[in-house]
């Protein structure tokens, strides 16, 4: 059995994507959710899966830092978290905690490079692919380990829209089989 904390901070799409794709792998996982945001859908997607998902607020830190430590998990997954991971935790949980970036790092990534903003700036430059990348967290945002990337080409006709779509895509089937390595296949 492997321990699983996801961390999210909206929606939860890609919260609930894994945790449905490790309950079907039947491997007796425990997972957990944390939100740093009151209102976010994450709360009611998790609560339909069965599945613990707690608010953490105030000192964001100290409650993360706390909650990471009692629940020792195998591996932190950051799905669609925006705050910065303290040090203290990124150095306690040297290569297990992972990231899923909307682009090919280390095109587009850094402080403020999230959603919408990378998808406007592969526009903006007239790129011709994009992607995801999925990554080991480090002090830096967006520059930890690459440990998969997973290209779609664009056509000249791309808008936001349609970028958003593909890269959705290749979250919803990739990460969780990521994850689903790094938990039982692979050393990390």
């Amino acid at each position: 059995m492997k321990k699983v904390l996801i961390l999210a901070s909206g929606n939860g799409s890609n919260a609930e994507n894994i945790s449905k794709f490790l309950k079907k792998t039947d491997s007796g996982n425990q997972i957990k959710v944390l939100c740093n945001v009151k209102k976010a859908a994450v709360f009611e997607k998790m609560k339909n899966l069965n599945i613990p998902c707690l608010l953490i607020k105030n000192s964001i830190n100290k409650c993360l830092i706390k909650e990471c430590r009692d629940f020792q998990p195998d591996l932190i997954i950051l799905a669609g978290y925006l705050k910065k991971i303290p040090i203290d935790l990124i150095e306690f949980f040297k290569k297990k905690i992972i990231n899923i970036h909307p682009s090919l790092l280390p095109k587009y990534g850094g402080q403020g490079m999230y959603g919408d903003n990378v998808h406007n700036q592969v526009l903006l430059n007239q790129e011709k692919e994009t992607g995801i990348t999925i990554h080991y967290v480090n002090e830096k945002y967006d520059r930890g380990e690459i440990i998969f990337q997973k290209k779609t080409s664009l056509q000249n006709d791309e808008t936001l829209n349609t970028i958003k779509a593909k890269i959705k895509n290749l979250e919803m089937k990739y990460f969780p089989i990521i994850i689903y390595q790094l938990l039982y296949v692979r050393k990390h």
